[in-house]
């Protein structure tokens, strides 16, 4: 008898539960207690890193560079490496081998052979959990779809439920909504790769463009395109800029960030040098340094007129940092002109 009223009981508080849950979910809102979410959130796994601070486990991520820069070298170098569950040299991953899905818009298949073979002999050989999609030209729209956007979105969806993805990597945005500069289509797309992260549990990389932006100058989160709506709905997101010191050299830098404190900022940013090792093109980790070291220098007639210029703004009292922007120069040649 006992055992009976203890299993009524049990039956009786899941059902609760389940009427609460059901009646959550017509809320536009979920109201808790604070103590409440947290000791919910106690029973979730605490993200890792897929990509060092830059990336963890179940953020919508975004990374930005300008064309011709290496943002696709680098994003199938992270797919290949979470795909092995090996960290890429210079960077972390603490995760096992996981399923990744990337999406390629960028590549026909014959260009992406090329990257990943020497000479088209010798080819690299990637994980099986390495998955790569493109898009059907050729395909007619359904009926039910009102345009190719929301019709890849879905397909998109239905392919990570089937091949069971932990990972998507998009590359890049502008073939899932065109109109992604615009403020309302940016919104709705991150919407929707946003509600991705929770309802599947996946993590998503999203590759972006930037607009034709000043190399003499910081990386800011307004060099994106639809920077805005783009930046409000990501959780983290990270930039490779061109080194003026070498033309194969690259930085990275982190723009925004949920699960770490800000690392690799203006002054901490990480020096790569894109190469091809034997059969496979990549990011190849040097060192850290100052993103001012890395920047155009303004064109000046000559020194004299950057000096003058220097000294309008040091009488201005303007950051040294500020400085070093505004002519793209270190920071340390402002100071070493505050002693004269």
């Amino acid at each position: 008898m006992k055992e009976f009223e203890e299993t009524v009981k049990a039956d009786i508080s899941e059902n609760k539960k389940a009427i609460e849950k059901k009646k959550e979910s017509k809320n536009c809102l979920i109201v808790k207690s604070a103590n409440k979410w947290i000791a919910e959130s106690k029973s979730r796994p605490i993200p890792r890193m897929l990509f060092s601070e830059l990336w963890f486990e179940r953020e919508l991520c975004i990374l930005f560079a300008d064309t011709n820069i290496g943002k696709s070298i680098l994003a199938v170098q992270i797919a290949n490496s979470l795909s092995l569950g090996k960290s890429i040299y210079g960077f972390k991953n603490e995760c096992k081998k996981m399923k990744v899905l990337y999406l390629d818009c960028e590549l026909s298949d014959k260009q992406f052979e090329n990257r990943y073979s020497n000479n088209y002999s010798n080819h690299y050989h990637f994980s099986s959990n390495f998955l790569r999609a493109e898009i059907n030209t050729d395909v007619e729209l359904p009926k039910e779809y009102k345009d190719i956007e929301s019709y890849i979105s879905a397909q998109l969806e239905e392919t990570l439920s089937k091949q069971n993805a932990n990972v998507i990597i998009i590359d890049n945005l502008t073939y899932l909504k065109n109109d992604n500069e615009k403020a309302k289509d940016a919104l709705v797309l991150m919407k929707h790769l946003k509600s991705l992260t929770k309802k599947r549990n996946i993590s998503i990389l999203v590759l972006a463009h930037t607009p034709k932006r000043d190399e003499s100058k910081p990386i800011t989160k307004n060099d994106i395109a639809g920077s805005k709506m783009l930046m409000n709905f990501c959780d983290s997101s990270f930039a490779i800029g061109s080194s003026s010191k070498e033309s194969s050299y690259r930085y990275i830098k982190q723009i925004k960030q949920r699960n770490t404190e800000h690392v690799y900022h203006n002054g901490n940013v990480i020096i790569c040098e894109v190469k091809k090792d034997h059969n496979f093109l990549c990011f190849n980790f040097l060192y850290y340094d100052n993103e001012n070291e890395h920047l155009k220098t303004n064109t000046y007639q000559d020194i004299s007129e950057r000096d003058d210029k220097m000294k309008e703004l040091l009488d201005k009292n303007y950051p040294n940092t500020k400085i070093a922007e505004e002519l793209g120069i270190s920071e340390g040649a402002v100071r070493k002109r505050k002693k004269y």
